[in-house]
């Protein structure tokens, strides 16, 4: 029964080594005359049990003797316990008890040598906590006359102690079920879950199958929406309309000539543009030509620019005007989609046969920060978009109706909901200017001005949105990701739109993966549930669902999981794991680093990281990219990046240095201006004397 309970604790915890009380008779020590003295004996220590790779005989006998040796002290007092151990009053020791209460008259049975079974919990009790109970989570074991065992939980809750009950029994079952069959295997490997709890967790809440247009192209998904309203507005961009059969027009063309040099099925495609009707042509025109489109922010430094185009080794860029100095000597042709527009003028209008390309083919490669100091390619498939961009159109929702407000960044992968979901919907994009975007104020005006119904941003732009005088527009849907949203940022929002909702997703599995519509309420906003054709699984190191309640590793699947990194196989087959839950041959999860808890409503909320990996203003931000740069510079030895958020809703990075004191603050600052994006240069530089290490040696990126 205690390795049992350890085996519950340790699965709750996430620990291989568990600390809880127990309860001692007291009248057990031979000699000390307690078995013929009246009055309460019973005493409560410490019993730490551990959870890994041992053996399950050999585990059961360790944890015998473990019990065996605590009888020699069990007239010590708890607080000797505690001066005895490393953990300093008032902190307890254990939270929960164990309670295994002996009947004499079984053990007299058992002395007699009458063989008794292990039948299981014949009843099981579950109570509410007592508010004079100092151990908030008790679990007691009557053992029974008749040989069976009663079991009685106690918890805060009864819902809580009613799945501590489940969990116990599963615990003893298979444990007891492991003796006997296989008494070699390792201990920390027998799963607690019991089975309708792992049905719910892992097929009944990710049963998210509907049917996509999985054999169309995002593009053919545009094509249609052409032919059903030519003459519907598009993209609006300043005072400039331009329709659905104007916009296909252009693309076409540009489309054809891509085609004629070279561009095909997973052929990469740059596109450094600043946002315009333009920089959407130049986006169908790829997808048109069979290529994948490759984003370049022009507010990237050159360096990194470099690097990208680099890596990604595209057959054409396109750009425009004076954006294309900044790019430098390239050997690819690079086309200005004004001043070289003449060059594919008498192109075909008519849409591009698809020829050999399939929804398998790349739509599109984005890069993102990389830990080991360079970004890294993510490679998504036409699949995985159309069927992103088909969920979204279901819920939250879009009607041909609608005018989206596109806000974001091209080389944010969030933009491509922006700028393809009205698109294969029939709806209108009205893009904002880089400068709009970025000021409260005028992005409060062109709400206004757009008559826009629908807007997704990240919670900081909504917080700028909201310091800004915005007070709300009537009919507005409302779209917050890229980071947490915080419950009093979300409660200020309802009170502005029609709707909101919180959205989550990594690039790997194509922008957004859950949903959830937000309500009034308390504590942390949910992330929501799985989108179409999507699944969520919260795992431990084992690889095995954590029970309701308990943080896990978020693994993604289903048809938005992107292809991989783009030349980088060992990363890729180290994030992409093979998923053991669908049962199809090939099919991989996005292991997400992020920690995850799953509600009682089967609802995720975000915990935090298992790693370093921040997010600020929306941006994943690697820490160790960063830092990396940093110690290029000369007087730079040794470097930390950390995100603090001293003010709430006010998350910036934070560089800690220890190199030369003639470094000054600018200095490094212009350093990291050439080679990495304003958003991942820190806000502000510490110069320490020497890094703060741990007791064992380890940099105490908390200090």
């Amino acid at each position: 029964c205690h390795l049992a309970w350890a085996q519950v604790l340790a699965r709750l915890t996430g620990r291989q080594d568990v600390v809880f009380g127990t309860v001692l008779f007291g009248r057990m020590q031979g000699g000390t005359g307690a078995d013929r003295v009246l009055g309460p004996f019973i005493n409560t220590l410490p019993v730490r049990i551990g959870v890994g790779a041992e053996a399950v005989e050999a585990s059961v006998r360790r944890t015998h003797g473990v019990l065996a040796e605590l009888l020699w002290h069990e007239h010590a007092s708890l607080a000797l316990a505690q001066r005895c151990s490393v953990v300093a009053a008032p902190a307890p020791l254990f939270t929960s008890l164990l309670n295994y209460r002996y009947n004499r008259f079984v053990r007299a049975r058992r002395s007699e040598g009458t063989p008794l079974a292990l039948p299981g919990f014949e009843g099981i009790e579950v109570r509410r906590s007592e508010e004079r109970n100092p151990y908030p989570f008790t679990v007691a074991v009557n053992d029974l006359e008749d040989g069976g065992f009663r079991l009685a939980v106690e918890a805060p809750e009864a819902a809580v102690a009613q799945r501590l009950c489940a969990l116990v029994d599963t615990a003893l079952e298979r444990l007891v079920e492991a003796l006997e069959v296989s008494p070699g295997r390792p201990v920390g490997s027998i799963d607690v879950l019991p089975e309708e709890e792992r049905r719910q967790v892992v097929e009944a809440w990710n049963a998210t199958d509907f049917a996509y247009p999985q054999h169309a192209c995002v593009h053919e998904l545009f094509e249609h929406q052409v032919k059903r309203s030519p003459d519907a507005v598009a993209v609006a961009f300043q005072d400039e309309r331009v329709t659905y059969a104007a916009l296909n027009g252009r693309a076409n063309r540009l489309a054809h000539h891509l085609r004629a040099l070279g561009v095909g099925p997973d052929a990469r495609v740059a596109i450094c543009m600043e946002r315009s009707s333009e920089m959407v042509v130049a986006l169908l025109a790829t997808l048109k030509a069979g290529g994948a489109f490759v984003p370049l922010d022009p507010e990237y430094p050159q360096e990194r620019l470099r690097y990208m185009l680099q890596d990604s080794a595209p057959v054409a860029v396109l750009t425009q005007g004076a954006l294309r100095e900044r790019l430098g000597p390239l050997q690819m042709p690079v086309l200005d989609l004004g001043a070289d527009a003449p060059a594919w003028r008498d192109r075909p209008q008519s849409d591009p046969m698809r020829g050999a390309l399939s929804p398998e083919h790349l739509a599109y490669v984005i890069y993102t920060s990389g830990s080991t100091g360079r970004p890294k390619g993510v490679m998504v498939p036409h699949r995985a978009l159309v069927n992103f961009l088909d969920s979204m159109r279901r819920e939250p929702g879009l009607q041909p109706s609608d005018t989206l407000l596109a806000v974001t960044t091209l080389s944010f992968d969030i933009a491509g909901l922006e700028l393809f979901l009205p698109l294969t919907t029939g709806a209108r994009v009205a893009l904002a200017a880089r400068e709009t975007a970025a000021d409260g104020t005028r992005l409060r005006e062109a709400l206004a001005a757009t008559g826009a119904t629908t807007m997704q941003a990240t919670p900081a732009t909504w917080r700028m949105l909201l310091e800004a005088g915005w007070a709300g527009t009537e009919g507005l849907r409302v779209l917050c990701g890229g980071e947490a949203l915080p419950r009093e940022l979300a409660e200020r929002l309802l009170g502005c739109c029609a709707a909101l909702w919180n959205v989550y997703g990594p690039t790997e599995t194509t922008v957004w993966s859950t949903a959830l519509r937000v309500e009034a309420g308390e504590g942390p906003v949910p992330i929501g549930r799985p989108i179409g054709n999507t699944t969520a699984y919260l795992l431990d190191a084992e690889l095995r669902p954590v029970p309701l309640g308990v943080v896990g590793e978020l693994y993604l699947g289903g048809a938005g999981v992107a292809r991989g990194y783009l030349g980088r196989a060992e990363l890729t087959a180290e994030r992409f794991v093979p998923d053991a839950f669908g049962g199809k041959p090939g099919v991989r999860l996005y292991r997400t680093g992020d920690r995850v808890r799953r509600r009682a409503d089967g609802a995720l909320e975000f915990v935090g990281r298992n790693d370093a990996q921040v997010k600020v203003r929306g941006y994943r931000i690697e820490p160790g990219e960063v830092e990396a740069r940093l110690q290029e510079h000369g007087g730079v030895r040794e470097a930390v990046v950390v995100a603090r958020e001293d003010k709430a809703g006010d998350k910036r990075l934070v560089a800690y240095w220890v190199g030369a004191e003639e470094v000054g603050v600018d200095d490094l600052r212009a350093h990291l201006l050439e080679r990495l994006p304003e958003y991942m240069v820190p806000a502000a530089y510490v110069r320490l004397e020497e890094m703060p290490l741990t007791p064992n040696g380890k940099l105490d990126r908390r200090a």
